[in-house]
């Protein structure tokens, strides 16, 4: 039996920035983590620890994973996932938050959960994006900011 306000949730965030005219976003490959091991994923995400923030997660979460600095305040909000995962018997809470400005050169912190960091034109992302990823980042696309997922 689940326990009652015990449900997690995790930051997840999408680096955009611009390039010859086309706008990118950072994925990295899950490695060694148990989810999604292999596919790749946005550039950084993690549990909200307890008595922490969403925003101050992400923060946090992009220096320990990219070594980049984002500032709270350069942070949008993008969307809220509602996800089951049914064969993990798992359900999280997943806010999305999109960075434009941030200090440093993304690079790989965690060899040992990641084994590749690369930027992608957003109109062609690879096919092995992990699934809710895509849901989420079609719904902040297209101006929703509420999904359920798995349900």
């Amino acid at each position: 039996m689940n326990e009652p306000y015990l449900t997690p949730s995790a930051i997840i965030l999408i680096l955009m920035r611009e390039c010859g005219g086309k706008k990118q976003i950072l994925l990295q490959r899950r490695k060694n983590t148990g989810f999604a091991d292999g596919l790749w994923d946005f550039s950084c995400a993690g549990k909200v620890e307890d008595g922490e923030s969403m925003t101050a997660a992400v923060v946090r979460e992009a220096k320990e994973e990219l070594c980049v600095a984002v500032r709270a305040e350069s942070l949008q909000f993008a969307a809220l996932v509602h996800k089951c995962d049914k064969p993990c018997n798992l359900v999280y809470y997943n806010a999305y938050f999109v960075c434009t400005e941030f200090d440093g050169e993304p690079r790989i912190a965690e060899p040992e959960k990641c084994s590749e960091l690369k930027w992608f034109d957003l109109d062609n992302l690879p096919d092995d994006l992990i699934d809710d990823r895509k849901c989420a980042l079609k719904a902040y696309l297209g101006g929703v900011h509420y999904v359920e997922y798995g349900w």
